[in-house]
Parts: C-alpha cells; sequence; structure tokens
C-alpha cells in the first residue's frame, strides 16, 4: 500500500509539475527571446513548482493551492492557441471582466480545439489530486526533499543565466517582462489596478469641467452624430480598395469624406473607445479616469446628448462615460444595428431640443461575425458559423464580409435619416474602435486584443459626412475634412474633430489634432497604447515589422 501511494505521490507530482510547464514549452517556441533568456524562462519556473510542488506532505493539496497557476497555465495555452504568441496580457484579463455571456459563449464554440485540450490536461489533474486528499495519501519526505533539491538548483541556475543574459539594469525588467507566471502575474496585478481606476471613476472625475463655449453654431436646428465601429478593418472596406463590394451604398456617395489614413490606439475594446470618447492624448493616458468625456463636453455646450448603445453594459470604462450622457440608452436582446437608428430617429421627430448629440455604439463587425447582419445581407458564401481554423477561414472571411456589407448599409441608413430633415444641420462622424486579424499572414493570428498588434488590427474605416445646410454654414471645416482625408490620424482625433464639428471651444480642445481643422498636424507622432498602458509608436515592440510595414504602404498610409 505504501509503495503504491508513494508511486501515486510521485505522479501526481510530476505531472502536476509537467502540466504547468506545458505553456511554457509553447513560449520558448513562439517568443523570440536570446538563448540565455530561453534558456531561464524554462528553468527559473520549472524550479519554482518543484519547490513549490514539494512544500506540503499532503500530495493534493498544493495542487489545488497552485489553482491560480493553473488558471494562468490553462488561459495561457488557449491565447496561444488564438494569437500564436505573446503572454496573457493584462489586457486580456480586463476583457474577462468586461465581455458579456453572449460574446464570450460565441468565441469558446469557436474554440473548441483549445477548450478540450485543456480539459483534458488539468481536469484530470485536480480530480487525482482530490482523490489524494480524500485518501489522504502522503508524499514521502525523501521523495519532497530530492524535488526541492533538485527544484533549488534549477532556480538558481535560472537566475544566474538569466543575470549574464541581460544588462544589469535590465534583469527585473526581464524577469517582469519575459519569465512566465511572473509575467502573467504582473499583468493580473495591473489589470487588478485598471479596474480599482475605472469602478472608481464617478469619484476620480467628480467636479471636472470642460468650460465649453460655442464659436459659432447654425441659425436652425443641429444634430451631430458619432457612430462607434466594432472590429472594422480598412482593409475588407471596398472604399480603401477591397477587391469585394462591401460597401456599394457609400461608394456611389459623392457627399462622404474617407479618412485613409487612421489607426486605432488600442486593439481593444475596453481600452480604445473610451480614448476615442475623451480628450486625453496617449501620452497622458492615466488622466482618463480623471477626466469627462465627449457627452460631459456637449452637455455643457447646451446640447442635449444621447449614448445609445447595441452592445449590453460590460462594467468598462465606456459604460461611465456614456453614463454621463442626458439618456443612456442600452438596446434589449440581439438586435441588428439598424435598430439604433430607428431609436434615433423617433427621438428626432419627438424632441423639441434644437441641439442633439448622438453617439451610436455599433456592433459591427464584432465575433461571431454572422451573428451582425440579416440573412438578406449573406452576400458572400459560404458564410457558415463553424469553428475558428485556416481550412474553415472561407467561411470566416465571406462573414466577416458580409457584416462588412450590412454596416455600409447601417451607416446608409444614418446617412439617410439625417439627409431627410430638411431644417436641420447635421454632421455624422463614423470611426471604428479597431481592426481584426483574419489568419491574414503565417502568424494565423485571429481577432483583436492580442498583446503585440498588426497593420489588420491597427488601420481601421473612418469617415464623415455633412449634410447641405452644414457645408453653407461651415464651408471652412467641410473643405479642411476633405484636405485632411489622406493625412496620418490615430483615434485621439474623434473627440476633437467632434468638438470642433460643433463649434465647441475648451481649454481641453485641440485643433492641430481635429480633421475638419486647417490647423491639423499631420507631424504629430501615432502612439499606440501597449498593454501596460505606454504610449508607443508603431514600431517593432508591438509587433509592426517590415513586412507589416509594407501593408501600410501599399494601403497609402504614411508610417514614420
Amino acid at each position: 500500500m505504501g509503495i503504491s501511494h508513494k508511486f501515486s505521490a510521485t505522479k501526481l507530482a510530476v505531472g502536476f509539475v509537467a502540466a504547468l510547464m506545458l505553456p511554457i514549452i509553447i513560449l520558448t517556441f513562439t517568443e523570440r527571446y536570446p538563448i540565455l533568456i530561453t534558456v531561464s524562462s524554462i528553468l527559473l519556473p520549472l524550479g519554482a513548482y518543484m519547490m513549490f510542488a514539494a512544500l506540503s506532505k499532503r500530495s493534493g493539496r498544493m495542487v489545488w493551492w497552485g489553482g491560480v497557476f493553473i488558471f494562468l497555465s490553462a488561459f495561457q495555452i488557449v491565447l496561444s492557441y488564438l494569437f500564436g504568441n505573446s503572454v496573457i496580457a493584462a489586457d486580456m484579463f480586463l476583457n474577462l471582466i468586461t465581455t458579456n455571456s453572449g460574446e464570450a459563449s460565441e468565441l469558446l464554440r469557436n474554440i473548441y480545439p483549445a477548450i478540450i485540450v485543456v480539459c483534458i490536461i488539468y481536469i484530470p489533474l485536480l480530480w487525482v489530486a482530490t482523490v489524494h486528499l480524500i485518501n489522504r495519501v502522503v508524499m514521502p519526505s525523501s521523495l519532497r526533499r530530492n524535488i526541492s533539491v533538485a527544484g533549488l538548483a534549477s532556480f538558481l541556475l535560472g537566475l544566474w543565466m538569466l543575470n549574464i543574459g541581460t544588462l544589469e539594469d535590465k534583469f527585473s525588467v526581464a524577469l517582469r517582462d519575459d519569465i512566465f507566471p511572473i509575467n502573467a502575474c504582473y499583468n493580473l496585478a495591473l489589470s487588478i489596478s485598471e479596474a480599482h481606476k475605472i469602478n472608481n471613476y464617478t469619484k476620480s472625475s467628480e467636479g471636472f469641467v470642460y468650460n465649453a463655449t460655442r464659436s459659432d453654431s447654425a441659425t436652425m436646428r443641429e444634430i451631430y452624430v458619432l457612430v462607434i465601429g466594432e472590429a472594422s478593418r480598412a482593409a475588407n472596406w471596398q472604399l480603401y480598395g477591397y477587391k469585394r463590394k462591401t460597401t456599394p451604398l457609400l461608394a456611389k456617395r459623392d457627399d462622404v469624406i474617407l479618412f485613409r489614413g487612421v489607426t486605432t490606439q488600442s486593439n481593444t475594446t475596453h481600452k480604445s473607445v473610451p480614448m476615442l470618447l475623451s480628450s486625453v492624448s496617449p501620452t497622458e493616458h492615466n488622466m482618463l479616469y480623471y477626466r469627462k468625456g465627449l457627452p460631459t463636453l456637449f452637455n455643457e455646450a447646451g446640447f442635449e446628448t444621447y449614448f445609445i448603445s447595441n452592445q449590453s453594459p460590460q462594467g468598462a470604462m465606456i459604460d461611465h462615460l456614456a453614463a454621463d450622457a442626458d439618456h443612456t440608452i442600452y438596446i434589449d436582446g440581439e438586435q441588428y444595428d439598424s435598430k439604433m437608428v430607428e431609436l434615433m430617429n423617433r427621438i428626432i421627430k419627438t424632441s423639441p431640443s434644437q441641439k442633439m448629440l448622438f453617439i451610436l455604439h455599433s456592433y459591427g463587425s464584432h465575433f461571431s461575425y454572422r451573428k451582425r447582419y440579416p440573412r438578406e445581407y449573406a452576400k458572400f458564401l459560404p458564410d457558415d458559423d463553424i469553428s475558428i481554423s485556416q481550412e474553415n477561414m472561407e467561411h470566416i472571411r465571406n462573414a466577416y464580409d458580409n457584416s462588412i456589407l450590412y454596416t455600409d448599409y447601417f451607416l446608409s441608413e444614418v446617412i439617410r435619416s439625417l439627409r431627410a430633415y430638411d431644417n436641420a444641420c447635421s454632421a455624422m462622424l463614423y470611426c471604428s474602435d479597431h481592426g481584426e486579424d483574419l489568419m491574414d499572414d503565417r502568424r494565423n493570428r485571429f481577432l483583436h486584443s492580442s498583446p503585440t498588434t498588426s497593420y489588420y488590427q491597427l488601420h481601421i474605416a473612418a469617415l464623415a459626412w455633412f449634410s447641405p445646410y452644414y457645408d453653407r454654414y461651415f464651408s471652412d471645416k467641410v473643405s479642411a475634412a476633405r484636405y485632411n482625408a489622406s493625412n496620418a490620424a490615430t483615434t485621439h482625433s474623434v473627440f476633437h474633430t467632434m468638438a470642433d464639428i460643433a463649434s465647441i471651444q475648451s481649454p481641453y480642445f485641440r485643433p492641430s489634432v481635429s480633421l475638419v481643422s486647417r490647423e491639423f498636424d499631420p507631424t504629430i507622432s501615432r502612439r499606440y497604447i501597449n498593454d501596460h498602458n505606454r504610449a508607443v509608436p508603431l514600431d517593432r515592440r508591438i509587433g509592426i515589422d517590415a513586412s507589416q510595414r509594407s501593408l501600410f504602404r501599399r494601403a497609402g498610409v504614411a508610417m514614420p
């Protein structure tokens, strides 16, 4: 009996350490670290896990106490399957708590191979550990001692190799950023800090004012609309040169101004949307939690503001900024984006307000793509909602293109509705929050929110429309928009462009980033907010290598 238990305890300890080392082995193939850092990234966690496994004489106890490591390992394996490389980012932890259950279930159904692998590895491990605990299986002292000594030797060797593999002043950075699960734990702590700031927003922004005034106004009713797109990459828009006719309605119009050089500040919705609704620049990201957003600016300028969302409340920063509007409306149930146009029309017809701002937060091209459009917009077939794999990409790309086709209809309906109010001076600005990967290259990246980004996630669709009355009253702004159509810009321009469209002045308004201003400065460096909320240039550090830069050049997007 003792021999059997000794064998079982050994087997469980080895299985526990091996299961935790699996994502680390995967990362050694996907991350391009120098050889010494690669070796230390194996030895350090191996030693730490071995020592941890031998802490208790009860063989099943440490498996359950190591639940956080099991969670991180399982999560990392799933993300490696989805993105191909990179460790769990802080943004991914925030995505867990800011993604509604419907979106999560749609994704999980389509990455079931990774889910199955994780279940096969970790559920039996936890089950055996439970059996050991129930039967009070004890790990022999000699086995614990041997595992501890071997683990300590591995850990110390890993520390030594990491030290000589890095410069002294970069040792702590390499330990924090390159060694799993230390990097994942650091990112988890960072996400908890960010979540606290988000939850504390109401208090931290209390008392903030824009001191907004208007430099000009029309003598008639004014209606301004900001449409926030979702996961709409420029590469699949007909207007941007895509071979398929995905935007036929907008392509027929001569009153739409297409902004060709806009990139996102973040490839995650929970970060990108608040930034485009805020006056803060990428270099002052932390001020996001101390300033109000676009609805407050328009409120101060005398507008009645509406935030209408086709996405559910997510407990994210978006919800707080939306709540600052006079009216915040979330569409019930799964509805197509055109439902927001119907609601906007009813409000315009029944409201006596002479100055109105509508912010429409669309579902756009958010995965699962096939659910974002009615069947009459299924022009590109087959578009079945099936598992994510290279073999199924024809179906998935067809569904994505159909979602763009429906966005074309949705935006055309917004324009048609505004155009119908002959007694109103109106304008619409559309900008997507970020783009999307569709397994476009050898990296086989899919979706967005990956810790390192790509051309397809960065280059987004953005356009403007101005009514004839707006063009008559503010022809200089329309002319400036046409002039800036091909200039380099980021989603930082959205807040300032909307303020400028409505002729709102504030100490926080920057005409140098407004796309309807002749003062727009295209030489301002593009900045991207990385996973640690630092503003960085679009370079190799975030995944923009020579091949990605060539895609920008091919699309006519200026790069530094």
